[in-house]
């Protein structure tokens, strides 16, 4: 009977794509035309979205050649870190991976409310008591859900992910209809002045528009993670394969159609969200109410998408003895029950410390951005390391696509500043105190000669930003 139940809670290929899809359309974007305007003219944005695209599908590809590769692997992206560089780089890419996750949905408790302000403004900013007694309702209604049968809560988030499309679907059509080419190709390379300001040189923007996109993918992992309960393992490639397709084809439509119906420089001081306010634009006020409900409806599915990644993550690395014991336990709809638990009560607390201040929010939102960079950098170096074992043509697909993704995740590291490398740091040394007790719990040697150099590293990185942690809290 356990078999079976197992069976009917695997899930397929739709709901693979909608927690991908779930997962990265979140609040972004409706707000993505504001700030790809705040640093690029259309030209350079056109530009920034081919590298993203190119970068990020690479990425993607070397999950889905990984997938196929190493099947062995089905603990979702941070088993390639563990498996291709050691235990305590795996623990770290987990670790980095789960508290972005985390704070995501801190975020997504917040905005959901924020959103519904427009309609009852009992809930301000998202941030006051109604709205965090309203987010934490919420939090454990979507958790008592999920707990209920992983095939149920995949297939709520695929039915999300179709309803928070139609707005976006119909938005796209409407600044299609109302497409001015003349505003369209002014100032097309943001040079001038006369444009509210020059955006400055084209690789400064260019630069601009990898902070503006650089997080705007997370969740492309989404199938990877969910390849040990896949229904056919051959679905998680093509799931991630079209799941970032479709998004990518989005991002772009929605970001470069909007300078055709408004410039550049009013884009980049619409108020938010501005995918509201471009609407309204366009047909008047029923845009803006339209925008926001698909708002709500994309925090929700995001919410969804991302609650089962942060529960996953931390379960599979349980089964791995990089997480305690205690994540692997599963009720009778083999869910990971206690996984889920753990990380829901996380969220709870950060958000009830919003009723005290909201100034800790701005540094893990912070901390949330930074991590993410670590597991996708594994991914694509752990890609060449396995092109080179099974010595494949450097001319070969995987080797090129292992190369321009690697390449794009040190664009990305340099381009994000040392800031956020010091950020990474101050998020995953704290969580180096739990790898050492999980470790000697399974009576293991707590690091490597190597990975003593990493820890000693980790340290002073750690100790000069606890130094800089007034400055970055004001970044």
């Amino acid at each position: 009977m356990k078999s079976l139940e197992s069976s009917e809670n695997k899930i397929g290929l739709f709901p693979l794509v909608g927690i991908i899809i779930g997962a990265i359309v979140g609040a972004g974007i409706f707000n993505l035309m504001k700030e790809m305007a705040s640093t690029a003219s259309v030209g350079v944005t056109i530009i920034g979205w081919i590298i993203a695209g190119t970068g990020m599908g690479s990425l993607a590809l070397c999950m889905e050649s990984l997938n196929s590769k190493r099947p062995d692997l089905n603990a979702g992206i941070f088993s390639y870190a563990q498996e291709g560089f050691g235990d305590y780089i795996g623990f770290n890419s987990i670790w980095g991976y789960w508290v972005s996750v985390i704070i995501g949905n801190v975020a997504f408790g917040t905005l959901l409310f924020s959103a519904l302000g427009y309609f009852f403004p009992v809930f301000g900013n998202g941030q006051n008591i109604a709205s965090i007694i309203g987010a934490s309702i919420m939090l454990w209604v979507l958790h008592f859900m999920i707990i209920r049968g992983l095939d149920k809560a995949a297939l709520l988030n695929a039915v999300v992910m179709v309803a928070k499309l139609v707005p976006i679907s119909i938005f796209i059509i409407c600044i299609i209809a109302g497409f001015n080419k003349q505003i369209f190709f002014h100032d097309f390379w943001g040079t001038l002045a006369s444009n509210g300001q020059a955006s400055g040189s084209i690789m400064t923007q260019l630069k601009g528009t990898v902070l503006a996109t650089v997080w705007v993918f997370i969740g492309v992992e989404g199938a990877v993670v969910f390849s040990g309960r896949a229904k056919k393992r051959s679905d998680v490639g093509k799931a991630t394969i079209l799941g970032f397709g479709a998004v990518a084809l989005i991002y772009a439509a929605v970001t470069v159609l909007s300078f055709g119906v408004m410039t550049q420089d009013q884009l980049r001081h619409l108020p938010n969200p501005a995918m509201a306010y471009v609407l309204e634009h366009v047909i008047g006020k029923p845009g803006a109410i339209l925008v926001n409900l698909g708002v709500i409806i994309a925090i929700f599915g995001a919410w969804i998408a991302n609650t089962l990644l942060a529960e996953e993550v931390a379960y599979q690395a349980s089964l791995k003895q990089l997480f305690p014991k205690v994540f692997k336990k599963e009720n009778k709809h083999d869910m990971p029950v206690n996984s889920t638990f753990i990380t829901n009560l996380i969220v709870q607390v950060l958000l009830l410390s919003f009723l005290v201040t909201d100034q800790a929010y701005s540094l893990l939102s912070k901390l949330s951005s930074a991590t993410i960079l670590l597991p996708y950098t594994c991914v694509a170096l752990y890609q060449l390391k396995v092109d080179f074992q099974t010595k494949e043509s450097p001319l070969s697909k995987n080797v090129i696509v292992g190369v321009i993704a690697t390449l794009y995740m040190f664009w990305l590291i340099y381009a994000s500043g040392i800031m956020y490398i010091v950020l990474t740091i101050l998020s995953l040394v704290p969580g180096t105190i739990m790898y050492a007790y999980v470790r000697k719990k399974y009576k293991h040697k707590v690091f490597n000669k190597y990975e003593i150099v990493i820890f000693v590293i980790f340290l002073i990185m750690f100790a000069y930003g606890v130094w800089q942690l007034p400055t970055i809290i004001k970044m």
